[in-house]
């Protein structure tokens, strides 16, 4: 079986254990917000490693890139929304802080892969012809 070069990266790994970890947290919200918060937060999480993946199948470095800018952009939607869930008392500081250290990780990996991916960019430009 193939083996993508997405599944490889350690900011994809850990997008999807967060995605995970947020589906196990929003378990317990309440019912009404089933098509609220909890929906907003999952498609959020998914997002991350989705727009990963995604990225590793365009052509170019900076089309790479710009993907994983959506994908940090995501996780920092979803730190938005757990932070309000903790105002609205359904997550509780504990839970917060474990979402924020795992999002400050992965925001951290994707950075430095667009770093790298944005050089690659950079290097090709500044090469003599």
């Amino acid at each position: 079986m193939k083996v993508y070069s997405f599944e490889k990266l350690e900011c994809w790994k850990n997008a999807r254990q967060l995605a995970f970890w947020v589906y196990k947290v929003t378990a317990n919200f309440p019912v009404e917000e089933r098509y609220g918060i909890t929906s907003q937060m999952r498609r959020a999480s998914i997002s991350v490693a989705s727009n990963i993946s995604e990225g590793c199948a365009r052509a170019t470095a900076k089309d790479q890139a710009r993907f994983n800018t959506f994908a940090y952009s995501s996780a920092i939607e979803l730190l938005n929304q757990l932070i309000i869930s903790n105002d609205l008392s359904y997550i509780s500081n504990e839970i917060l802080e474990e979402g924020r250290i795992k999002i400050e990780m992965t925001t951290y990996q994707i950075a430095q892969l667009k770093k790298y991916q944005l050089s690659q960019v950079t290097s090709k430009i500044s090469k003599p012809i």
